[in-house]
């Protein structure tokens, strides 16, 4: 049985945000390394990124709005970025974090309800 287009969509952008996440951020664990190779790197791993980042807006594009579609993956990379920050940077994710994450996911939330 075939996924569902929102759940290949979820998980599309949700693999691709570990991808990004990394490109973005995973160079801070290796300060010393010279900035041009960590650059290149850095591209190398967004490639992945995108091979995955664009099928998902095509396939999702199908159901949801493209503002739906960005709020998806704002959710989703919040996620991500939370559990990155914790188990690979090793910094602690305070309550204010929590909080700040929850009240953007409540505002995304609202990009979802039927227009006024």
């Amino acid at each position: 049985m075939p996924l569902s287009v929102p759940l290949q969509t979820i998980l599309l952008l949700l693999a691709s945000n570990i991808f990004m996440t990394f490109a973005w951020y995973g160079h801070l664990k290796y300060r010393t390394a010279p900035l041009i190779t960590v650059i290149l790197i850095s591209w190398g791993i967004a490639f992945f990124e995108y091979l995955l980042q664009v099928p998902a807006n095509r396939i999702g594009h199908a159901v949801f709005s493209a503002a739906q579609l960005k709020t998806i993956q704002e959710v989703i990379t919040l996620s991500v970025f939370a559990a990155f920050s914790v188990f690979y940077l090793k910094e602690p994710l305070t309550w204010n974090h929590v909080l700040g994450f929850t009240l953007i996911a409540a505002g995304a939330a609202v990009i979802f309800q039927r227009p006024f």
